[in-house]
């Protein structure tokens, strides 16, 4: 079995990753939303279009 994140050999004290660093960096992924599942649910949407245009003005605002 090879590590998910480097594809070098894995190590049983980090199984299935090679070291403590690579689980580090796949816990990052999960941590900032890289492993999301996307929703199609319409209140999913509705509030990610609402989160969108709040960003937008708050960009186009001087501050």
């Amino acid at each position: 079995m090879s590590c998910p994140m480097c594809k070098a050999a894995t190590d049983p004290k980090y199984r299935p990753f090679c070291s403590g660093r690579c689980a580090d960096l796949d816990l990052a992924k999960w941590f900032n939303g890289s492993y999301a599942t996307p929703s199609r649910a319409p209140e999913d949407v509705e509030a990610a279009i609402d989160a969108a245009e709040a960003a937008m003005n708050a960009v186009q605002k001087p501050h």
